[in-house]
C-alpha cells in the first residue's frame, strides 16, 4: 500500500531510500529541516502502524521517516535467513539516518520496529539523541526473562513455531490471510484494527516474498540466540546511554509488564508510562495519549 490511498492533505511523501545495499520504501513528512524522527514498525505491520502519529509528529515542527523495514510491503526482501539478522537490519537504519544528512536523530519503535531500535541504540548510540520505545523490553532483559519465567515463554510460543519451515507463511496466508487477520484481532481490542486497516495489512501482505521476509526475522534472531547461548542469566545486561521513553500497553498478550522497568532501568534517563486500556498496539488504541508523551518527550531539554 502506498500513499495515494490516504489524504494528499496530510502531506505525506513516498520515497525509496538506498541502504545496506537493499532498498526500503518509506514514507515522509514534516518540514526539511525539522529534527528527524524515524519511526521503526514490527510484525506484522508495515509503514501504516504509525498512520496516527506521522502528522501530529510532522506538525511539531519534526521530519518525520517511516520505513517499511525489509522483507515488509514494497522493500526489498533479500533471499535468505542470515539477511534478517539484527546486525542487518540496524545497518539498515545507519543507512537511513546517513540518508537524512543528520548525525542525530530521534529512534521510535514498536514491536520488532522496538527491538531494532533498542539494538541500533546500543550498537551505535552516538547516533541516537532520544529512544522511544512501545511495548517491547531491552533485548538482554527479554532473553533474561525467557530463561526463567514460564509465563514469558509461554506468551512467547509463536517464535517457536515460526522455526518451522513455510508452514507459517501457509497457514497464515490461506483463505486471503485469514489467519494474519485472526492474528491481528486477537493481539488488539475490538477498535483497534478497521476495515480499511485489515485491507491495507492483506495488500501489504501479499506483495511477493512478503510472508517469508516478515517471518524470517524471527528465524534470524532464534538462530543468533543459539550462537550466542541461550542462558543469560550471568551475563551482565547492556547499558542504554541515550535518555528512553518507554510506553506499554498493558493488556499485551505476548509480552510482559514485568520487564518495562527493568529495561527503563539500564538506560541514562528517562520514563516508563503504562496504558491500563491499551493491548500490545498501545499507539493505536491510545493514539492521543500516546502522541502527547511522545511530543513532550522528544521536544524536552
Amino acid at each position: 500500500m502506498n500513499v495515494d490511498s490516504l489524504d494528499q492533505a496530510a502531506g505525506l511523501e513516498e520515497s525509496y531510500i538506498e541502504t545496506n545495499s537493499i532498498r526500503l520504501h518509506a514514507v515522509i513528512a514534516g518540514p526539511q529541516e525539522g529534527d528527524v524522527v524515524i519511526l521503526l514498525h514490527g510484525f506484522p505491520d508495515f509503514w501504516r502502524g504509525w498512520i496516527n502519529q506521522i502528522v501530529p509528529l510532522a506538525h511539531a515542527g519534526f521530519r518525520v521517516v517511516v520505513p517499511d523495514q525489509r522483507g515488509y510491503n514494497l522493500s526489498d526482501k533479500p533471499k535468505g535467513v542470515r539477511e534478517y539478522d539484527l546486525d542487518a537490519l540496524a545497518g539498515d537504519v545507519l543507512g537511513i539516518i546517513q540518508s537524512t544528512g543528520r548525525s542525530k536523530v530521534h529512534l521510535v519503535g514498536h514491536d520488532w520496529g522496538a527491538a531494532v531500535a533498542w539494538h541500533t541504540t546500543i550498537q551505535y548510540p552516538e547516533m541516537i539523541d532520544k529512544l522511544v520505545i512501545l511495548n517491547v523490553p531491552h533485548p538482554d532483559i527479554m532473553q533474561q526473562t525467557l530463561m526463567g519465567s514460564f509465563g514469558q515463554l509461554r506468551k512467547s510460543w509463536y517464535i517457536f513455531y515460526f522455526q518451522i519451515p513455510w508452514l507459517p507463511e501457509t497457514s497464515i496466508s490461506r483463505s486471503n490471510f485469514a489467519g494474519g487477520v485472526s492474528a491481528l484481532r486477537h493481539s488488539g481490542k475490538p477498535t483497534t484494527f478497521s476495515k480499511a486497516d485489515i485491507a491495507a495489512y492483506r495488500e501489504a501482505w501479499s506483495q511477493p516474498g512478503a510472508m517469508t521476509g516478515m517471518i524470517n526475522w524471527y528465524r534470524a534472531v532464534f538462530r543468533r540466540s543459539l550462537r550466542s547461548g541461550l542462558n543469560t542469566k550471568r551475563l551482565q545486561p547492556r547499558p542504554v546511554p541515550v535518555p528512553t521513553l518507554v510506553l506499554w500497553g498493558k493488556d499485551d498478550i505476548a509480552l510482559s509488564l514485568e520487564m518495562a522497568q527493568p529495561s527503563l532501568e539500564l538506560c541514562a534517563g528517562g520514563k516508563l508510562v503504562v496504558f491500563d486500556d491499551a493491548s500490545h498496539w498501545v499507539q493505536r488504541d491510545c493514539a492521543a495519549q500516546v502522541n502527547q508523551e511522545m511530543l513532550a518527550f522528544l521536544q524536552g531539554g
